[in-house]
């Protein structure tokens, strides 16, 4: 058997180098690209008024993160600090009950055999592909017509109700769910509701945790249904009360700083669930489960 010639072996080799090489770059573009903003934002953060109408934004000098901060908390009677609790709140609380309620319903769609199953999924799939922006005028007549225009309500019922989420919840029903361990339970007596509950849902820990994760980041995101329903800033999340800020700073620069300290608190919590949830994310908690 003849050995393979060094030619041979570094014409094979060649093509990987070259193939790994250009994965390697546009990976770092990408992650340039992702990056860069993100630096000049903790960067400019830390820069007074003039510093950040000058050049030297990306330098060290002229810091000035502590006043910055202390003049976000104080700006406007400290709304900032409101503006951050009820996006703390529309998104951990909504997108909590809105995960449950996704995979709920995708194990329903999963699990069950009902009428015309397949049509209101497929429902569900063209509402998809829906943009929130076309919803918001129908969603403002539904809620002037029930009174709760201007309410707390009118932002947080709307983003409970996520059909990618639906979707997600039956592929991962479909993955992590056997059969066979719902049978299990059913022959030991278990109802339908102690089945869920007790042994299905455990089992559906990632698909829970990478709905939350996508719900979270789009109601904490999300900006056109409150600007459409809310007239009190009192109610105003974080990305609407930002965007005010902003629209003053033209005619009061002092709002400049503060703008971009409140944008860079503003990506910390959602930095912070990724980098927390991401192992039970990648988890597979059914491994083994079924012989």
């Amino acid at each position: 058997m003849s050995a393979t010639s060094p030619g041979r072996t570094a014409a094979v080799l060649r093509p990987r180098l070259l193939g790994r090489s250009v994965v390697n770059l546009v990976v770092g573009i990408c992650v340039l690209y992702t990056l860069l903003p993100v630096l000049w934002l903790v960067l400019a953060s830390s820069k007074d008024r003039d510093a950040l109408f000058g050049s030297d934004v990306l330098s060290l000098d002229h810091f000035s993160f502590a006043q910055n901060l202390k003049d976000l908390l104080a700006m406007d009677g400290g709304v900032y600090g409101r503006w951050y609790g009820n996006s703390l709140l529309y998104a951990v609380l909504g997108a909590a009950l809105g995960a449950l309620i996704s995979i709920a319903c995708g194990y329903a769609f999963d699990k069950y055999r009902f009428a015309h199953k397949e049509k209101l999924f497929g429902l569900v799939l063209a509402a998809v592909m829906v943009p929130q922006t076309v919803l918001a005028l129908p969603l403002y007549l539904m809620a002037s017509g029930t009174g709760l225009v201007n309410t707390f309500w009118s932002v947080f019922i709307p983003v409970l109700f996520n059909p990618f989420g639906v979707y997600l919840g039956r592929i991962f029903s479909q993955g992590y769910v056997p059969d066979e361990v719902l049978e299990a339970a059913r022959v030991d007596g278990a109802g339908e509701l102690t089945t869920y509950f007790r042994v299905a849902l455990r089992m559906l820990g990632p698909g829970l945790v990478t709905v939350f994760l996508f719900q979270l980041t789009a109601i904490w995101n999300n900006f056109f249904l409150p600007m459409v329903m809310l007239s009190d800033q009192d109610l105003y999340p974080v990305s609407l009360g930002l965007y005010i800020w902003n629209s003053s700073a033209t005619v009061s620069p002092e709002y400049y700083p503060v703008v971009i300290m409140g944008s860079l608190l503003a990506v910390l919590p959602l930095i912070l669930a990724f980098a927390l949830l991401q192992r039970f994310w990648k988890s597979g908690l059914t491994a083994g489960a079924v012989k």
